[in-house]
């Protein structure tokens, strides 16, 4: 009668949906993430089971919480303490079902927090089905324990989400402690799983919506270089108004091409053409006429939506106007084609009613096109689908605690999926706020910026937090506490002088534009120097053998944030789906990996970047390694040219004009790496070329090796 009662009042008020069904176990451990105060209640009037509450002794103490627990039986536990986890053993053998929330206490992040050993070790001393269950809502309760710069509400919705069961295996380890430990991690990646399968399907202007409404049209979200903050209301009014403009020019499913800068109006722009269901397909201004051609091309565009003043200031202009086929529609012309009868729409009908001024698009519907970088190849178009995208974003919220505490500062282009998934997408649907700046590569500015504007998130590339921090003062980093680096391999003394200078863990990452493009990456909870973290929760890995290579293999992923497929210049217009040796739907990364036993990923190199020198698989990635052991504040780049008779040969392209083999042959050796990884050749170059977001142009790289030495290169 209790529970009953409980679930009409609860359901009344908090309009309270259940999810998935929890299934017939013989031993059950039912885990829950703990949002608020409601969670138990709320657990105890849905859940088909009357399990024996499990309560951590410093919440157990409040009288309101005996009081609250009284209808139900319940054992007061330390969670951290291994000896009172055996009167939960005893429990679970006997086949009573037991309830528990591994994290001991309830959340101030919005996140998980750290997970407490003995439940985990309990599960799998007994074998028991852990079923997950993800509490959604609560947290924006007045029951939370969240400050009052985080959204809360008297009456918000609230989801429970019962995921799948699950076994947690007894790993192996030389110590009981350790045992506990790894077994705890098992149960941290089984409640991020938890999270992330219960994320919306929808789409990515649904999505700011809903953000608008959790965090309310006032709030400050969105500032660029002109130091004029746009609140929810505006970005929202900017966005449909744009939108309503862009349809002038285009039609529904159609691809337009963008072609601006890191500035609030692209923001707004890429929201309107999605709200509009219109594909914004955002061109790499920095990578040249031909191949911005390419990427019209393949793309079938017809429209270019750009900006004078950028093109003017960019020097651009000129490159625009050679693109063949397309129609440039400049920002600056559109205001005077709003007319009054659009300014009534969007007053009077789409500002109160987004949802339905908006064209209605699937989850599995393009969303976005972006170009790969073309650092080894050709370029290729991307095209992402509102799904993989969100996908993605969920992942990254799943494993990050990324709160509305919190101000992140991206320099990275919209054009970098990076920079358009994790600089924009990300802090804007979570009701973070984000500083964008207009270039990664104005060195002194950007430490500058994350000082005045108070930022506490920034990402870039290895090369370019190396250049901040040569112009750093120790204090511009401040309140900065999560850095992430991916796009490339991150120096050793780029980790090391951000931890010295700055007292900051650079939290590396990895991943792909065809994913969206994030598919690895440490965290406070999950972090081990050297590799690139662990694969995010919903991906599939599989390992394809190399010739040459025993501890790794060529990974191929599968997941909901991979692409819906490739555009290329031989078949334009035309989506290639992925498929890869193990299937449809399995995306080839190109990079030869090895996992450790805690699933931790190490990247090993890209398989087009392994040389075969006497006989031996070596990566190029090893050789700049070498070299940036012996030079690390020099760029460095390895590449393999064929000699006649001899096979690959090694050549080191480094801005360190006194770097000499000799030097790099001790390096070797000091390291316990073979000779044979150790460049033939060094090449001095004043500049090493780089790409628009911070990788090295090896395709320009190795015309110029071709070329043999180019200009103001020496041999060595």
């Amino acid at each position: 009668m209790i529970a009953f009662v409980a679930r009409v009042v609860l359901r009344l008020l908090f309009r309270v949906q259940v999810r998935g069904a929890l299934g017939r176990h013989e031993r059950l451990l039912i885990v829950a993430n703990h949002q608020s105060f409601l969670d138990g209640a709320l657990l105890g009037a849905f859940l088909p089971v009357k399990p024996v509450w499990l309560l951590h002794s410093t919440i157990a103490r409040h009288w309101y919480v005996k009081l609250l627990m009284k209808p139900f039986p319940y054992a007061v536990v330390d969670a951290a303490n291994p000896l009172a986890m055996k009167s939960v053993l005893r429990l679970i053998e006997s086949g009573r079902p037991v309830m528990i929330f591994p994290e001991g206490r309830i959340t101030v992040t919005g996140s998980l927090m750290k997970m407490y050993d003995g439940p985990a070790f309990v599960a799998a001393r007994t074998g028991a089905a852990v079923v997950p269950v993800r509490i959604e809502g609560a947290v924006h309760t007045y029951f939370s324990r969240m400050g009052r710069d985080f959204p809360r509400k008297l009456f918000p919705r609230i989801t429970l989400t019962v995921g799948e069961a699950s076994r947690i295996t007894m790993p192996e380890a030389p110590t009981a402690r350790e045992r506990r430990r790894l077994a705890s991690e098992q149960m941290r990646r089984i409640l991020e799983r938890s999270a992330f399968e219960a994320r919306p399907r929808t789409t990515l202007f649904e999505a700011l919506i809903s953000a608008i409404e959790l965090h309310g049209r006032r709030r400050k979200m969105l500032e660029d270089v002109r130091f004029e903050p746009q609140t929810y209301g505006k970005i929202l009014k900017a966005s449909l108004a744009l939108g309503r403009l862009a349809s002038k020019f285009t039609a529904e499913g159609e691809r337009a091409g963008v072609l601006l800068p890191n500035v609030s109006a692209t923001v707004a722009l890429l929201f309107g053409l999605i709200a509009m269901r219109r594909v914004p397909a955002i061109l790499n201004f920095s990578s040249g006429l031909d191949a911005m051609r390419n990427a019209c091309r393949m793309a079938e565009l017809k429209v270019v939506f750009t900006s004078r003043a950028f093109l003017e200031r960019a020097r651009l202009g000129e490159t625009a106007r050679r693109l063949e086929g397309v129609r440039l529609v400049y920002l600056e012309d559109l205001r005077p084609l709003f007319n009054l009868r659009d300014k009534l729409w969007l007053m009077a009908f789409a500002l109160r009613f987004p949802r339905r001024a908006m064209r209605r698009a699937r989850p599995e519907d393009p969303a976005a096109v972006l170009f790969t970088s073309g650092s080894e190849g050709k370029p290729k178009g991307v095209v992402l689908s509102h799904g993989a995208i969100l996908a993605n974003v969920a992942q990254l919220k799943a494993v990050v605690d990324l709160t509305a505490r919190d101000k992140m500062l991206n320099v990275l282009p919209l054009f970098h999926a990076f920079g358009l998934t994790v600089g924009v997408f990300l802090p804007l649907l979570g009701g973070s706020p984000l500083f964008l700046y207009l270039s990664p590569l104005h060195y002194r500015t950007v430490p500058e910026m994350a000082f005045d504007r108070d930022c506490t998130v920034m990402f870039a590339t290895s090369t370019f937090l190396a250049h901040y921090a040569k112009f750093a003062h120790p204090y511009d980093f401040r309140r900065i506490r999560i850095v992430g680096s991916g796009a490339e391999r991150l120096g050793e003394d780029v980790r090391q002088t951000y931890f010295e200078k700055f007292g900051v863990r650079i939290t590396e990452g990895y991943g792909a534009t065809e994913c969206a493009p994030v598919i690895s990456m440490n965290t406070y909870m999950a972090h081990k120097s050297g590799s690139v973290g662990q694969v995010l929760p919903g991906i599939e890995t599989r390992l394809e053998p190399v010739a040459g290579i025993e501890d790794g293999g060529l990974l191929h992923v599968r997941g909901p944030n991979v692409m819906l497929g490739y555009l290329r210049a031989e078949d334009p217009g035309r989506i290639e789906p992925p498929s890869s040796v193990f299937g449809p739907g399995w995306y080839n990364t190109g990079d030869v990996v090895s996992f450790d036993e805690r699933g931790f990923l190490t990247i090993r190199g890209r398989a087009k970047r392994f040389a075969k020198v006497a006989g031996e698989m070596v990566s190029l990635e090893v050789a700049e390694s070498i070299a940036a052991a012996v030079s690390p504040r020099a760029q460095h780049a390895a590449l393999t040219v064929e000699e006649p008779g001899r096979g690959d040969l090694i050549v080191l392209v480094s801005e360190d004009s006194g770097l000499r083999r000799e030097q790099l042959l001790q390096a070797a050796r000091a390291r316990g790496l073979p000779e044979l990884a150790a460049a033939r050749r060094v090449v001095h170059l004043a500049k090493l070329p780089l790409l628009g977001n911070g990788k090295k142009d090896y395709v320009t790289l190795s015309r110029m090796i071709r070329e043999q030495a180019p200009p103001g290169a020496a041999a060595r």
